[in-house]
C-alpha cells in the first residue's frame, strides 16, 4: 500500500509569464497550453505534463499528484485515509480529463496542509517531448517527477503519516546548524520527499523541488544560463552528503526554490540508514548574483 512517485506539481503563480521564461528557457519544458482556459501545462518526459501553472494573484501549492500503479493499490490507500479520519473526495470527470489521469481523489494533507491528489494511470503521449532548449532530458519513468520539500510543525508526526499512510520509508537524516530533515523514499530514488523542522521555514511552506537531469552537462548549461540572466542563485554548484546529488538551486518568481541536479543516488537491498551532519559533500555555498 501507498504511493509509488510524485507524479506532478500545480502551482499557483503571480508572474506566469516570468515562470514561462523560467520553465522554458532554463530548464527546456514544452509549454502545452489548455484551450479554453489560462493554465499552461509542461512536459518534460512521455507524460502529458509533470508541472501546470495557474495565474493567480497569489503564489502557492495549488496541487501536488502522488502517482499509484494499480487500481486496486489506489483503493487500499483510499481506504487507508478514510479509516484516520481524513475526508478524501473522489475526482470528476472533468478534474480526471484535467489531470490527464483515469481515477483520482484529492484530500488535505493534515501535516502539510496542502491539497493532495492521489491517481492511476497517467496519459502518456505517443509523441517525443521536444525541449525548448538543446538538452538530454530528465531521470523520471518509475521513479516519478523528482522530489519537493517541505516545512512542517510537527516533524516526527509528519514523517509516521507519510511512513504508515502514504507508504514512505526512511532514506536518511540530516541534522546540522538550526536545521532537521528527514528524507523519505517510495522507489528506489534517494528521496521523493523531504520534510524540514519549521524555523527557518514557515509550517507548510515549500522549500523547494527537485528535478534530476540524465547529463551533468546539462545542469552546467542551465546554471550559465540562470547567470547570465540574473536569476537569483541561492545554493552554488555542489555535491550533497546523503543522495550525492551534483546540482544548483535556483529562486522562483514565486520565491521558493527549484533543485536542478545529476547522478543522485538510488536505494537498493543492502541501503543503511545514517544521519549526517551537514548536507553537502562540497559546494552549495550561499550565492548572491
Amino acid at each position: 500500500m501507498g504511493v509509488d512517485s510524485l507524479g506532478y506539481v500545480g502551482l499557483n503563480v503571480s508572474k506566469p509569464t516570468e515562470w514561462a521564461n523560467l520553465l522554458e528557457g532554463v530548464f527546456g519544458m514544452e509549454a502545452r497550453p489548455r484551450e479554453g482556459s489560462n493554465a499552461i501545462d509542461y512536459r518534460l518526459d512521455d507524460h502529458h505534463h509533470r508541472f501546470t501553472l495557474y495565474p493567480s494573484k497569489e503564489d502557492s501549492v495549488a496541487v501536488v499528484g502522488w502517482e499509484v500503479t494499480a487500481e486496486a493499490k489506489l483503493e487500499e490507500l483510499v481506504a487507508e485515509l478514510r479509516g484516520r479520519q481524513i475526508e478524501v473526495i473522489a475526482g470528476s470527470q472533468a478534474l480526471c480529463e484535467e489531470r490527464k489521469v483515469r481515477k483520482l481523489y484529492s484530500f488535505t494533507c493534515p501535516m502539510v496542509g496542502s491539497n493532495n491528489e492521489i491517481y492511476y494511470g497517467p496519459l502518456v503521449s505517443n509523441t517525443l517531448f521536444n525541449p525548448r532548449r538543446g538538452i538530454s532530458g530528465y531521470k523520471t519513468g518509475s521513479l516519478g517527477l523528482g522530489h519537493i520539500v517541505f516545512w512542517v510543525k510537527d516533524l516526527a508526526a509528519s514523517v509516521k503519516f507519510y511512513q504508515d499512510i502514504m507508504g514512505f520509508n526512511i532514506s536518511d537524516y540530516i541534522a546540522w546548524d538550526v536545521h532537521d530533515a528527514v528524507f523519505l523514499h517510495c522507489n528506489p530514488r534517494h528521496h521523493t520527499l523531504a520534510l524540514m523542522k519549521e524555523g527557518p521555514g514557515p509550517a507548510g511552506g515549500l522549500m523547494h523541488i527537485m528535478v534530476e537531469a540524465n547529463s551533468i552537462d546539462d545542469v552546467g548549461y542551465a546554471y550559465d544560463i540562470v547567470r547570465d540572466r540574473g536569476i537569483p542563485v541561492m545554493l552554488d554548484p555542489g555535491k550533497h552528503s546523503n543522495d550525492h546529488m551534483q546540482s544548483f538551486y535556483l529562486q522562483t518568481p514565486s520565491g521558493f526554490w527549484i533543485e536542478y541536479g545529476f547522478g543522485g543516488r538510488e536505494i537498493g537491498p543492502d541501503w543503511e540508514i545514517k544521519t549526517y551532519d551537514q548536507p553537502m559533500l562540497w559546494g552549495h555555498r550561499p550565492l548572491t548574483v
